[in-house]
């Protein structure tokens, strides 16, 4: 058997494999689909809501410093945004993750001379493997409060957790439990189950998905190519042309990482 072969029947294996819980897979059963975006929002936010538009790995740059990409970003009828992220590992999930996430959307929703009351609503929700916050509690939600007041400060800004490890018979529950089934047959929600199935048994969605891997893995293998010229460029003892001819990149692509590690 190729090695081409071998790789596309590991690839199907990782397709079978998949959960929601798995971020890759998540975003791309959630892209543009605005009505399981609105359900799971609906279930974890209890909130009667209407979601207009939906992007997944929607990069926002931030012209000063690190740029951010959301695993999924929705806005609602009325105005609302909301970041959902998953995460694997706690160390994703921190506080100052959120405050970061949160801090570019507000930067760049507001638009130029629009007044600080128009800004909307945020909520960063992350939903985790483990309970992060470790009190043992299926949802936190976080907000600013006034302290010694009990009283909140209502700055439009939502800070949420999802605790995968707790699956009871509640909504919620059932919902961590369809993110972390393999089996769509063991799904509770049919509007999730439709959108794993169709990557995982039907011939068109799992050609899609094996594409969307192997772009992963392309992007992957190209990142550690540039790492390693980012390594012999440090070293100055190799000419430009014998690093892109090592690393499998162009010479442009080289200098164009001299440039960044000079600036």
């Amino acid at each position: 058997m190729s090695d081409k072969s071998d790789q596309h029947l590991k690839i199907l294996e990782y397709i079978r494999n998949f959960r929601l819980l798995d971020d890759d897979f998540m975003t791309k059963c959630f892209e543009d689909n605005i009505e399981a975006t609105e359900f799971i929002l609906k279930i974890i936010l209890n909130l009667d809501l209407k979601v207009k538009s939906v992007k997944t790995q929607d990069t926002i740059k931030n012209l000063y410093g690190r740029s951010v990409r959301l695993d999924i970003h929705a806005v609602s009828a009325d105005g609302k945004h909301f970041n959902i992220e998953i995460q694997r590992q706690d160390k994703g999930a921190g506080a100052t993750r959120a405050r970061f996430n949160a801090s570019i959307l507000d930067s760049n929703i507001l638009l130029s001379g629009e007044d600080f009351d128009e800004l909307p609503e945020v909520y960063i929700i992350f939903i985790t493997e483990k309970d992060v916050l470790q009190l043992n509690e299926p949802i936190y939600f976080i907000e600013r409060s006034i302290i010694g007041k009990d009283k909140l400060f209502n700055d439009g800004s939502h800070i949420v957790y999802v605790n995968n490890e707790i699956q009871d018979d509640t909504p919620l529950g059932k919902l961590m439990h369809d993110f972390s089934c393999t089996n769509v047959n063991d799904m509770y929600y049919e509007v999730l189950a439709d959108r794993v199935r169709y990557f995982k048994e039907d011939k068109e969605g799992v050609i899609t998905m094996c594409k969307a891997i192997e772009d992963l893995m392309e992007e992957a293998i190209l990142q550690e190519h540039r790492k390693m010229a980012i390594d012999m460029i440090k070293k100055e003892k190799f000419s430009f042309e014998d690093i892109a001819d090592l690393c499998k990149l162009t010479i442009e692509e080289v200098e164009e990482l001299a440039r960044k590690k000079s600036a």
